[in-house]
């Protein structure tokens, strides 16, 4: 009996002691003003919550709450937004009181000059670098003959193969990067770091807690093999000739580079296309994949327009700029020259990026709240892509519903970031896309292998990969 006693008395007591941790963690952040919410636990807040339920989790506040609602995630006290009207204006609104606002295990992983979280000058200097990297004609004239040649390659010898399509285009992603970049092809050098940015991506969505067997340390252990290897590249680099990449023009010392980098920064850069490109690019291509194989019609109608485009042209001949000006199913609206149609129907339905955090300078008011200084504000846009006031039938894949619309008939749609934080790489993303995609489609048949289980949050993935065998069209 005294034993049982003993045990109800602990369980009592850490009742009492949880009950007024989460109690006292209320009164902390019940500042008048501020939306309804709730906060969780010291330091922790609801990040175990969020993680591991993710879009439920959302939704039970959003019910309980409204669609602006606080809460403690990822080490920061934060306002969720899930209103569209809301949304748009905070992307379009960044200076007035707005910054970047990701976490700090985001700044510490992809570093401090991370073009997605730096601000002011330094933002201009790195966005102008990028830009002049990713524009047009750059794409047109430098990077779509080396995504082109190494599609090809890539997509070789898989027919009458079972290939987990999950690892190949995580590591398309990965190795057509490197080859764009800075000319580095083979697959030792693409598996080294396929490893590393995936130990980056795992850490970017963990709490900065420093310690042996944390996502975080594995991810701060990955960014300074990759810094090593890339200061590396780039020693070297200023001791050959010209090898007409990415790196060459950032190394350019003339007056051509509207903005010179250090170093440091150019390393930064170079982290944040290949982390970017390696979870948005190798994610889409995957889902865009399974959708086509669980969708015959648009796979016909796609398979149609690239065996069109091949048509006159030798196994040899590359797809150039013209080819992929005139996919329009693949990947372009009708008739504004933006990219579409199978590419944005996976995007808004795989829903790769949940939505981006913005850090407050100053008190602002959002719909009669007041959000203080030093708030993060999740501008969480995912269910933004199943409303069904948006989208006719919202949880369907139909391409053919962004026909002949441009991004002004879906203002709502924020895949790419908005305002003065629109993506600069969504054109190099759906031109790596859209070149697997054609050959791909104009190669092979597929079907799916063993009945893969895709999860949604906070990852797009297959957790056992997805595996399809392959057959020659």
């Amino acid at each position: 009996m005294d034993l049982l006693e003993l045990v109800l008395g602990v369980a009592l007591g850490l009742l009492v002691i949880c009950c007024g941790l989460l109690r006292w963690n209320e009164l902390r952040y019940s500042k008048k003003g501020l939306p309804p919410g709730t906060m969780g636990w010291p330091l922790f807040g609801e990040t175990t919550e969020f993680l591991k339920q993710g879009p439920n989790f959302m939704e039970n506040q959003r019910a309980r709450h409204g669609s602006l609602f606080k809460s403690h995630i990822l080490g920061c006290p934060t306002v969720v937004c899930m209103d569209p009207e809301i949304n748009r204006y905070i992307l379009l609104n960044e200076s007035r009181g707005l910054v970047p606002g990701y976490p700090q295990s985001m700044l510490d992983i992809l570093g401090e000059s991370n073009i997605a979280a730096v601000t002011g000058v330094l933002h201009k200097s790195m966005r102008s670098a990028l830009l002049g990297l990713l524009n047009p004609p750059m794409i047109r004239d430098l990077l779509l003959p080396k995504i082109d040649e190494f599609m090809k390659t890539h997509l070789c010898n898989w027919n009458d193969k079972v290939i987990d399509i999950q690892e190949k285009t995580k590591e398309m992603a990965i190795c057509s990067a490197l080859k764009q970049i800075a000319s580095i092809e083979g697959s030792p050098a693409c598996e080294a770091l396929k490893a590393d940015v995936f130990e980056l991506v795992l850490g970017t969505l963990s709490l900065p807690i420093n310690l042996p067997g944390t996502n975080y340390r594995r991810a701060l252990r990955a960014r300074s093999k990759v810094v090593q290897m890339l200061r590396k590249i780039i020693e070297k680099r200023r001791s050959e000739s010209y090898h007409n990449d990415m790196l060459d023009v950032l190394l350019k010392n003339d007056d051509s580079m509207k903005a010179k980098l250090s170093d440091e920064q150019i390393i930064d850069l170079i982290i944040a296309i290949v982390y970017s490109g390696y979870e948005t690019v190798s994610t889409t291509t995957m889902m865009a994949i399974k959708y086509l194989h669980d969708h015959p019609k648009a796979l016909q109608e796609l398979r149609k327009e690239h065996l069109g485009i091949r048509k006159g042209k030798s196994p040899e001949d590359r797809i150039d700029w013209n080819d992929y000006k005139s996919m329009a199913f693949t990947c372009r609206m009708m008739p504004s020259p933006s990219p579409l149609q199978v590419i944005f129907e996976t995007l808004r339905m795989a829903t790769v990026v949940n939505g981006v955090l913005r850090k407050t300078t100053q008190d602002i008011q959002l719909k009669g709240f007041i959000i203080p200084k030093g708030w993060r504000i999740y501008v969480y846009t995912r269910e933004i892509n199943y409303d069904p006031c948006l989208y006719s039938e919202p949880l369907s894949f139909n391409p053919w519903r962004w026909m002949e619309k441009n991004l002004g008939s879906h203002q709502y749609f924020m895949m790419f970031g908005g305002g003065s934080r629109l993506c600069p790489g969504k054109e190099l993303g759906t031109v790596e896309i859209a070149t697997f995609l054609h050959y791909f489609v104009t190669r092979y048949r597929w079907e799916e292998v063993g009945g893969a289980t895709v999860v949604e949050f906070p990852r797009v993935e297959a957790p056992n990969g997805l595996q399809i065998r392959v057959q020659s069209y």
